[in-house]
């Protein structure tokens, strides 16, 4: 019973995770569902700008605390290891769930495209992102990612054994593209408000310096395997001079 809980809990965190992506692409997009990143009342700017820091503190945090060796070390003492990595996703999706609900807006628009071409263009670019990210969590390993992996092959009674590294498609061109693709989810929008903007921002250097880190224990996992790797194989696809900026910082980590 304790392997079919532990499915149970680890499908049921999945699905969690499934519904607050599918309503965050709505939230950010403004289309579909009833609260979105730019609607709802409107309080002071100071208030609205202080609350909507906080919760994004507080998810980065977790991502950034839950992801660590060290952590994991200690929270398998007290969460069983089939279902450290369904907890770890239930509880990022139900802070995110706790940024969608409480989300101050911050109306002002910065830029409307209103331009037919221009529109389409970076509307076009908002969904691409959101599917750059969902395939790149196939190319990885979608399952293993979320969860579902660890409590199947607990359900089955067999050993978890960790992924093989490989470069399949998008990653043998950038080492990153399901953060290529969340970047673009962010950014690309033809009508730019401030609270849509602290949203781009503070996710955007979230994700920089979470990458920071991931490349780290990516090489204390892989070794001379990742750092041949990322030799050949660009961290983002940004300009030389940025890109070695970015290179050179990751190395000091």
């Amino acid at each position: 019973m304790n392997r079919v809980a532990a499915f149970i809990y680890g499908v049921f965190s999945y699905l969690v995770f499934i519904a607050m992506w599918v309503y965050t692409i709505g939230f950010m997009g403004n289309v579909i569902v009833s609260k979105t990143i730019d609607s709802g009342p409107e309080a002071s700017f100071v208030k609205s700008l202080f609350v909507n820091i906080i919760l994004l503190a507080l998810w980065a945090a977790q991502h950034s605390i839950m992801a660590r060796q060290n952590f994991k070390d200690w929270w398998t003492k007290i969460v069983p290891k089939p279902i450290e990595r369904s907890t770890y996703v239930l509880i990022a999706s139900l802070l995110m769930v706790l940024i969608l609900h409480q989300w101050r807006p911050m109306p002002t628009v910065l830029w409307n495209i209103e331009n037919a071409l221009g529109y389409f263009t970076l509307t076009g670019l908002y969904y691409i992102g959101w599917l750059t990210v969902l395939y790149s969590t196939f190319l990885i390993h979608h399952f293993d990612l979320f969860g579902l992996r660890h409590v199947y092959l607990y359900l089955l009674g067999r050993e978890y054994t960790p992924l093989e590294f490989k470069t399949p498609s998008l990653y043998k061109f950038v080492r990153h593209p399901l953060m290529l693709g969340f970047f673009l989810a962010f950014w690309a929008t033809p009508r730019m408000t401030i609270g849509h903007l602290v949203f781009a921002i503070a996710m955007t250097v979230y994700i920089i310096i979470g990458t920071i880190f991931e490349e780290r224990d990516l090489v204390n996992t892989f070794g001379e395997t990742y750092i041949n790797y990322r030799r050949q194989v660009p961290i983002f696809p940004l300009p030389r001079k940025s890109r070695f900026k970015l290179e050179t910082n990751i190395k000091k980590v």
